[in-house]
């Protein structure tokens, strides 16, 4: 049986002249699996999935899954305005993926009301768990905690990946919800697993997945410290793979990296020469990180709450616009 919970990698899609390359697709999902994360996304916003028609999706999702054990779930990520479009392209991919990642409607902006009836709709036609997908920048509306908390006493929702960007709202949804709530916002990952967090879908998590798994695994051994100092390491990684609009840096680094062609398709464009250029320092820095041990700790513990004291005192960037988020600068309202 799935746990949705863990770090989970919702995965680039490689273009070879704008067509899809399922091998190279295949190799990259055999490489970040192999660093212990616990399961994929295909078709999620990283993955282009606006670009992408049903049968595309559907090649991508079956070519992954015949790449990596069959003990790696692999989730589904679907978006969409209209509730009974939704319903049919559920209906259409069945039961496929592990699972579906699925946004509130897209630029409608409906009340909270609406969206518990479109999800609730879903679920009856879902034929697999469905994590929430909470991403107020891109979708234009909040889906609110106790939208969240209604919807979490179907048994069909699991999990929420949570992009609201707003600690606030997610220690309610870790206090009122009733699932786990996975962050999507890697620029506040260690916050949010100080706060008890379950997880992450995490981006950034294609350069060194690694890393991103010993973090969580420090947080759950109540090795605050360590887990403090390997997150200041990856943060500049965090910052420079959201210094321009997603994908495109990922895939540039990924280019870097193993040799992946770094296109993408419009209206997306590849990360600029500048970006690129700063980019190749961080890698630099972040590919000679040591691969972690996780049998031999010998930093002192201290605690959450200590740990969450810290925090405070560090500045917290924004993993979009690079601000402060707590600075009126932070660019939040149009990422």
């Amino acid at each position: 049986m799935t746990t949705f919970d863990g770090i989970w990698v919702p995965l680039v899609t490689p273009f070879q002249q704008q067509k899809i390359d399922l091998r190279a697709a295949q190799q990259l999902a055999v490489r970040i699996t192999d660093a212990g994360v616990k399961g994929l996304v295909v078709c999620g916003t990283t993955g282009e999935a606006a670009t992408l028609d049903d049968a595309e999706q559907a090649r991508l999702l079956a070519a992954i899954q015949e790449a990596v054990p069959a003990n790696c779930p692999v989730a589904l990520g679907l978006s969409g305005s209209g509730t009974y479009a939704m319903v049919e392209r559920l209906k259409r991919f069945g039961t496929s993926p592990a699972a579906y990642l699925i946004s509130a409607p897209v630029y409608v902006r409906p009340s909270q009301e609406g969206i518990r009836l479109h999800f609730e709709a879903l679920a009856v036609a879902s034929e697999r768990p469905i994590i929430l997908y909470n991403i107020p920048s891109r979708t234009g509306v909040n889906i609110d905690v106790e939208t969240v908390a209604a919807l979490a006493v179907n048994p069909k929702f699991v999990a929420i990946k949570d992009c609201g960007g707003q600690l606030n709202q997610t220690s309610a949804l870790l206090s009122q919800s009733g699932f786990n709530v996975l962050c999507g916002d890697d620029g506040l990952m260690l916050d949010v697993f100080a706060m008890g967090g379950q997880g992450a879908i995490s981006a950034s998590a294609h350069i060194r997945p690694d890393l991103f798994v010993h973090l969580l695994h420090l947080i759950r051994h109540s090795k605050m410290r360590e887990a403090l100092a390997l997150f200041s390491q990856l943060l500049p990684l965090i910052k420079a793979l959201f210094s321009e609009p997603n994908p495109a840096p990922i895939k540039a680094a990924l280019s870097m990296l193993w040799g992946m062609e770094d296109s993408v398709r419009l209206p997306m464009t590849p990360m600029s020469n500048k970006g690129k250029l700063q980019l190749a320092k961080v890698l630099e820095q972040v590919m000679s990180i040591p691969s972690p041990s996780v049998s031999n700790f010998n930093s002192p513990k201290i605690s959450q709450s200590e740990l969450q004291l810290q925090l405070i005192t560090e500045t917290t960037f924004c993993p979009k616009c690079s601000a402060d988020l707590a600075s009126e600068h932070c660019a939040e309202l149009i990422h």
